[in-house]
């Protein structure tokens, strides 16, 4: 066996880049989760009101979207992924910390959004490694990345039921132990190995110029898919309305959990499936199945189906979200993975803030099953273009 061939064998391997990414996402996730269930309380403990608190999830949203991309430029322009993947997670960790020391509103929703920043670094520079460190089983490998990252939020969410419900800790004691506990996902990153290469001679227009017909196709495909993506506190929400007392608390949160469960034990299965039958259909499943769980909360009002539909909304995820990652990843040019797999974040994270505001519209002005008729439309719509621009994608949708 010649040295190329021991080489490209390795490659089809699970990285050890993509396990260490993986436990670091675990971790960071597990922060993060600490705080998201308590953020909008602790806000409004500091005298934020309702347009605070949704002035600061829009921001967050947006903040991480716009950094992606350049973040993504950068990085393919320096050839430099390692330290936009460090100064991210420390920058997250840092304002996590901050936000726990917040006294007003004002602090705590400036330090709430800057915490984001810190995604925008890092994701495209993480996901280029994760792309550039395997050649085969690309699906695969971000699916591990996906059930680890997925795992930690499931961590995060029973956390934060412990720490408030069982220790009785306040929102600062618990936002600060999420704080700490972000440093800890530095130290894994030190021992990520990067791919060394040239620095691509590339202006930021020049990149997405560079990015081929099929990759900007996907690209607008699923930023329509995330248009109609709504928040899934609306699932939540919906289901809440249905239990009254601590039932009404207790049940979402552990409906979140089942979600994320869900998500995360299907992620790998999603990846592999992909790697061998195209990911083109797994996604396309993936939009058929939020469609399906979205009309699905219209008609279904019980806790047997809301365990349900739960679970569904969890395999959704699975089969989308390390599924598109790999396949902008594959439609992407060597030289460009981190500015498509960052264009791709910006377009998809934009679409999150008016999907929101539509979802809100309809949920106040017009009616609740307004909401999900719209995310049902809205994935249906994004199948068929799919469908509808497969030559360009090289699939077809009766092959399986």
């Amino acid at each position: 066996m010649n040295k190329s061939t021991v080489e490209n064998t390795n490659k089809s391997k699970i990285s050890p880049n993509v396990i260490l990414l993986s436990v670091v996402s675990l971790i960071n996730d597990f922060s993060s989760e600490i705080i998201m269930p308590i953020l909008p309380m602790f806000l409004e403990s500091l005298g934020g009101t309702g347009k605070v608190i949704g002035l600061a999830g829009g921001l967050r949203d947006s903040i991480s979207s716009i950094l992606k991309i350049f973040s993504g430029y950068w990085s393919d322009k320096t050839d430099k992924r390692k330290i936009f993947v460090y100064a991210g997670y420390f920058v997250s960790a840092i304002f996590k910390i901050l936000l726990a020391l917040s006294r007003t509103w004002p602090l705590a929703l400036t330090f709430s959004s800057l915490e984001r920043v810190g995604k925008g670094l890092r994701t495209a520079p993480r996901d280029a490694i994760i792309a550039e460190s395997v050649t085969d089983q690309q699906g695969k490998n971000f699916g591990i990345h996906r059930a680890f990252d997925t795992a930690g939020a499931v961590l995060g969410a029973i956390g934060a039921l412990c720490l408030f419900w069982l220790l009785n800790l306040s929102f600062k004691t618990i936002i600060m132990i999420a704080g700490v506990l972000g440093l800890l996902a530095l130290i894994p990153v030190y021992f990520v190995k990067e791919t060394p290469s040239e620095p691509q001679n590339v202006t930021l227009k020049m990149g997405l110029k560079g990015l081929s017909k099929p990759l900007k196709l996907f690209i607008i495909i699923s930023s329509v898919f995330a248009l109609g993506n709504f928040s899934y506190m609306f699932f939540i929400l919906k289901a809440q309305q249905h239990f009254t007392g601590k039932s009404s608390v207790i049940i979402p949160i552990l409906l979140y959990i089942l979600f994320n469960i869900s998500y995360s034990s299907l992620a790998v299965f999603f990846g592999s499936i992909s790697d061998k039958i195209g990911r083109e259909k797994v996604i396309i499943l993936g939009y058929l199945i939020f469609s399906i769980t979205s009309i699905g909360f219209i008609f279904f009002n019980s806790i047997i189906g809301f365990i349900f539909l739960f679970i569904l909304y969890g395999l959704m995820h699975a089969a989308i979200d390390g599924n598109q990652r790999a396949y902008v990843a594959d439609l992407a040019s060597t030289n460009l993975k981190a500015t498509a797999l960052g264009t791709f974040h910006t377009m998809t994270g934009l679409m999150a803030l008016p999907a929101g505001l539509i979802a809100g519209f309809l949920w106040d002005n017009i009616g609740q099953n307004a909401v999900f008729i719209y995310g049902g439309s809205l994935g249906v719509l994004s199948v068929l273009l799919f469908i509808f621009f497969r030559s360009n994608f090289n699939f077809k949708i009766i092959t399986l």
